[in-house]
C-alpha cells in the first residue's frame, strides 16, 4: 500500500506541475494580448492594499479617542466610536473604488473586508483602552 502512495504522490506532483506551467503560460499570453486587463488587475490590487493599509493604521492614529470614551463610561459612546471608525473605513473603501462596487463577488469580498475592519477596530480600541486605564 505504501508503494502506491509514493507512486500517487509522484504522478500527482508531475500533473500539478504541468497544470501550473500551462496556467502560467496561458496567463502570460492573455495579459500580453490584453494589457488593459493587466492594468485593471494592478489598479484593483493597488486600491485593495491601500485600503488595507488605511484600515490597519486608522484606529492606531486615533489613539486619543478611546481615552476620551473611557472617561464617559458609556457603552453607547463606545458603540458610536466603533460605528464611526467603521463608517470611515467604509467611506475610504468606496472612495478608492470610485463610489461603485459592481458584482456579487466584489460585494461579498467588500462585506468580509468591512467585517474584518470592524473586528480589528474593536480589538485595537480594546487594547488601547486597557493601556489607558
Amino acid at each position: 500500500m505504501f508503494m502506491w502512495a509514493g507512486i500517487a504522490q509522484f504522478v500527482g506532483g508531475k500533473v500539478l506541475t504541468a497544470i501550473l506551467i500551462v496556467a502560467t503560460a496561458a496567463s502570460l499570453i492573455w495579459f500580453w494580448k490584453h494589457p488593459e486587463s493587466l492594468r485593471a488587475l494592478w489598479e484593483t490590487i493597488k486600491d485593495a492594499l491601500a485600503w488595507i493599509g488605511f484600515a490597519i493604521v486608522f484606529p492606531w492614529a486615533m489613539f486619543f479617542v478611546p481615552a476620551k470614551v473611557i472617561k464617559l463610561e458609556s457603552n453607547a459612546a463606545a458603540a458610536m466610536m466603533l460605528i464611526g471608525f467603521l463608517a470611515v473605513d467604509v467611506l475610504v473603501a468606496f472612495w478608492l473604488s470610485e463610489w461603485g462596487i459592481h458584482g456579487a463577488l466584489t460585494w461579498v469580498v467588500a462585506m468580509l473586508g468591512f467585517l474584518s475592519a470592524g473586528v480589528y477596530n474593536f480589538l485595537v480600541c480594546d487594547y488601547l483602552a486597557e493601556r489607558m486605564e
